[in-house]
């Protein structure tokens, strides 16, 4: 899988969500990044901080947000180009 900014950030996504639900049912921080997100994931105790603090949602919101208008676009050059033609 390629890399890109929406592969990153629902990763980030999925990290954030694990953390969340381990952290509703009581357990501390430094158990839920040893025994779920450190073997799953491997990434730095730190990095999961970061991680934490990026606000995934919004920015995946607008990815998708520009990739309706990409292909709202693409629709209306297909349109031009097909009325051209005829």
């Amino acid at each position: 899988m390629a890399f890109s900014r929406k592969n990153f950030l629902l990763r980030v996504k999925e990290v954030n969500e694990l953390y969340k639900e381990k952290q509703r049912i009581g357990l501390s921080t430094e158990y839920i990044y040893r025994t779920f997100i450190e073997t799953q994931y491997h990434i730095s105790r730190s990095t999961l901080y970061d991680w934490l603090a990026i606000p995934y949602e919004k920015q995946l919101r607008e990815i998708a947000e520009a990739d309706a208008r990409a292909i709202e676009w693409e629709k209306r050059q297909q349109t031009i180009n097909f009325e051209e033609q005829s």
